[in-house]
This record gives structure tokens, C-alpha cells and sequence, in this order.
């Protein structure tokens, strides 16, 4: 295992599955500053993700790759020189440990090599086609008032081809779909913005409502779902 992420090999399929916020790690030596109890919490990681990744790895026969650290670490869906790398506050929490952190040791350490990898397995596949998978939730603590009724969102920027594919197909199977929602693809798209639209590569941008995906039930049943509107999208744009 690499620190910066974590790689599952379910096949070769030319699906990758990416996952920036699924690992709620902070390694020994990185000190944060604050509750460890909030590592369990939704601004430290994106809650279900990696359960839900390695599920879809193994049963589309694809690899998955996770970030293998806290978002409260380094933001791996953060842009080079985007100014919430390195979180000094995040949905009210203060996070102290940032303040004077070495943000070109945290990017050489984790965040290249994480995308370094990315590239890698994408340029070693004849027709790719991407899944993000994140997860948010049900209710910000900084903003209570805040509706947030979707069981799963869909973002992109400008590439909406597997969006527009994959939505009536999630509302057939019962979910509530929020498109752009509860985030805009526009502002928060990093990862996509890099690996698949700058290539032209086909993706699919998902954010499950962690709540639905807390547990294995929860995890199993998204796969299930997921699984085959993934191979649709990817069959018919990769």
C-alpha cells in the first residue's frame, strides 16, 4: 500500500473508480489539532465511499483507486494552487494543525503521487471511462437550515454525456436524484476537471447521501445499483 492511496485491482476492465475522500487516515507524524472523534465525521472523510468503491471494483471487474488520507490532511480534489488544500476550518471545526503545516511537503508526499497514479492507469487503458464516487451529507452543521433531500447527486462541469445517461436510469431504480446537487460540478470538480475532461474522457461524477451508505447493507445496495448504469454509461460513451 502506498500512503497516498489505496489501489484495488478488481480486473481489467477500462473502468477506473476514483475516490478522493475515502480514507479518514492521518499519519502519525501530521499533527491536525484537534477531536479524534472528527475523524469519523463527514469533514473528515467521505463516509461509505471506499466500502461502496471495492464493491463496484469487484463486480465490474475494474481497479478503484482511494485516497489514503484525510481530506483534513491534504484535499486531493483540490487544484494545485486551490486555496482549501490545506483546511484551516471546515463546516465550523478549526482545525489548528494547518495553520503553519508545509503545504509543498503534504502535496509531494501525498497529493502528486495520488494523481501521478491516475494518470498512469488511465494512460495504460485503450478506451477508458471514469466513476467519482463521493458521498455528503444529510445535514451541514454550520448551515442546519439547509434542504438536503437527495439520495444521490450527480455532478459535472462541462461534460454532462454520462449524467444525462445515468439520471433517468437512477430514477427508475427508486433513488431521489439531485443533478449538480447538493454540490455544483462547476465550482467542486477537481479531480474530473483534470483526469477527465482536460482528456476528453468520459466520466461519471456520483455523491451518495452518507447516510444511505453508513453500513454494509446500505454500501451493497448502491453497488447493486450503480453497477450495471455505470457499464451502460461506459458502453455507450468509452
Amino acid at each position: 500500500m502506498n500512503e497516498a492511496y489505496t489501489e484495488v485491482d478488481g480486473g481489467d476492465l477500462d473502468i477506473l473508480i476514483i475516490g478522493d475522500h475515502a480514507s479518514a487516515r492521518v499519519p502519525v507524524d501530521v499533527e491536525l489539532g484537534i477531536d479524534p472523534a472528527l475523524l469519523n465525521d463527514h469533514i473528515a472523510i467521505d463516509i461509505g465511499v471506499a466500502e461502496v468503491s471495492t464493491l463496484l471494483a469487484r463486480q465490474l471487474g475494474c481497479t478503484a483507486i482511494l485516497g489514503g488520507v484525510s481530506r483534513l490532511v491534504i484535499d486531493l480534489n483540490r487544484e494545485d494552487d486551490a486555496p482549501g488544500l490545506l483546511p484551516v476550518m471546515s463546516d465550523g471545526h478549526a482545525i489548528p494543525g494547518n495553520r503553519h503545516a508545509d503545504l509543498a511537503a503534504r502535496m509531494i508526499r501525498f497529493h502528486h503521487p495520488y494523481h501521478h497514479r491516475i494518470g498512469r492507469l488511465l494512460d495504460d487503458m485503450g478506451s477508458p471511462f471514469i466513476l467519482s464516487v463521493h458521498s455528503f451529507t444529510p445535514r451541514l452543521a454550520s448551515d442546519p437550515d439547509q434542504q438536503r433531500p437527495w439520495d444521490i447527486g450527480i455532478l459535472y462541469n462541462e461534460d454532462d454525456r454520462a449524467a444525462r445517461i445515468a439520471i433517468p436510469q437512477l430514477e427508475d431504480a427508486g433513488l431521489k436524484v439531485g443533478d449538480q446537487q447538493p454540490y455544483s460540478g462547476k465550482l467542486l470538480n477537481a479531480t474530473m476537471n483534470r483526469h477527465a475532461e482536460d482528456n476528453g474522457i468520459p466520466y461519471l461524477g456520483v455523491e451518495m447521501r452518507q447516510d444511505l451508505v453508513g453500513d454494509p447493507e446500505g454500501q451493497a445496495r448502491f453497488a447493486r445499483i450503480l453497477g450495471p448504469i455505470v457499464l451502460e454509461c461506459r458502453n455507450q460513451l468509452a
